[in-house]
């Protein structure tokens, strides 16, 4: 059994809250794509925990976790991220985490060449976290970025890196007029931080075919959401990486097995992280209501999200683009305080009214059309099963559901691990 959980909208939708709750019925816990420009948060017994890199399957002792080679990998956050988790108690061992030796690093000069450029665009900023993940995925598509497995080899490593180095200072000092790249320091940062990634590389390709074939169920994990995927989102300000279900395999590391089950989220409403067209945005006290009731920042960056109702049209376009089968609708319980509830059900576009998503300026000039629900106004944390739901709850639900096309089956009404319910379909 090969599952994806993966993002209806712009990312935040709480893949990490499902993965953790899903995980304990699968072996196999797998990223397939991103870095540590975004965050899964995730509540149970030992506490809150914001993983960047980890996958969200590391925080249940029984579930073996794997960042695949679609990933790009900053082996100094990933050593803070194992060190903040083995503090509060979880087991991190070469037999629960295994990370692809085809992964590529994410290095110090990315993080600043991406720094650089956002502070060159100026007011045309793509919104970037500045966490290097446009420079590294831009080096290794040039074939100058570096692999975990290379860490295995660091002489070899080393004289290849004086090459790529020299490279990357011609743009350094030639386009942002800054000084070279310090090849010890580079070298000092590989050999501190590589050494302690080291014991977790392997050939996770091999590892996850075998798993396949022996039919271990696999689950993978997404970053991001649909409309920040770099082919079919809101371009240019999307992610660096491909967050569809379809390339989980690749990304994966077994590109010779196909999904069996495609799982998205999406929010109860929306928020979105960046910059970038986003129709239905809120602003001033009412935005505000909703983000301070939410929790809305981001996971990463602590950034406070943009905020809006849910906007059908994005998620009907996000739920096609994830091939989704079934879907989570999270935090649920944030809109219980609402006595009417808005929902964008189409957008107007130089006077015409559409239920399509658009791209590039047509987007830009969207604007939403709205339809007003019955809030419940009371709360439902403590809700375990459909029929426990207000009325207008569950019409709020088969609203959206008939809205994007596609069935809800989990329902997310807290943050804590046992607040959701599951609605048969």
């Amino acid at each position: 059994m090969l599952s994806a959980i993966t993002g209806i909208n712009w990312g935040d939708e709480g893949k990490g809250r499902m993965v953790d709750l899903l995980s304990q019925e699968y072996d196999i816990v797998v990223r397939y794509q991103g870095g540590n420009n975004a965050g899964h948060t995730v509540v149970n017994p030992k506490g809150t925990f914001i993983l960047n890199l980890l996958p969200s399957g590391i925080l249940r002792e029984d579930v073996v976790n794997v960042m695949g080679n679609g990933m790009v990998i900053d082996l100094e956050h990933l050593a803070g991220e194992i060190g903040r988790l083995r503090k509060a108690g979880i087991s991190i061992t070469p037999e629960r985490l295994k990370i692809s030796d085809k992964a590529v690093i994410c290095m110090p000069y990315h993080r600043e060449q991406d720094c650089l450029e956002e502070e060159r665009l100026g007011d045309a900023r793509y919104g970037s976290t500045r966490r290097g993940i446009a420079p590294v995925y831009g080096d290794k598509y040039m074939k100058k970025a570096i692999r975990m497995g290379e860490l295995l080899e660091m002489d070899s490593l080393k004289e290849r890196l004086k090459g790529i180095l020299e490279w990357k200072s011609l743009t350094f000092t030639g386009v942002y007029h800054n000084k070279p790249i310090d090849q010890q320091a580079v070298f000092a940062w590989l050999e501190r931080f590589g050494s302690a990634a080291a014991p977790f590389v392997c050939d996770t390709s091999r590892y996850l075919d075998e798993a396949a074939r022996q039919g271990k169920k696999i689950l993978f994990e997404a970053q991001l959401g649909a409309l920040r995927d770099i082919e079919f989102g809101i371009y240019p300000f999307t992610s660096s990486s491909s967050t569809i279900g379809a390339y989980a395999p690749i990304g994966a590391g077994i590109p010779n097995h196909q999904l069996d089950c495609s799982i998205g989220i999406m929010k109860a409403y929306s928020t979105c992280v960046g910059e970038g067209p986003f129709v239905c945005e809120l602003f001033g006290d009412e935005a505000e209501r909703l983000r301070q009731a939410g929790g809305e920042y981001g996971a990463a960056t602590g950034r406070p999200r943009r905020v809006g109702p849910f906007d059908a049209v994005a998620s009907r376009y996000g739920v096609r683009m994830q091939g989704a089968d079934e879907l989570a609708l999270t935090k649920l319980d944030v809109l219980s305080g609402m006595e009417e509830i808005p929902v964008c059900i189409s957008y107007q576009v130089d006077g015409r009214e559409t239920t399509e998503f658009p791209t590039g300026a047509r987007l830009q000039r969207a604007k939403p059309v709205l339809k007003t629900l019955r809030g419940w106004n009371c709360p439902i944390s403590n809700c375990r099963s459909w029929q426990e739901l207000p009325e207008a709850a569950r019409e709020y639900i088969l609203f959206l559901e008939k809205q994007v096309g596609c069935p809800i089956r989990y329902i997310s009404v807290g943050a804590a691990r046992e607040q959701y319910l599951v609605r048969e379909i």
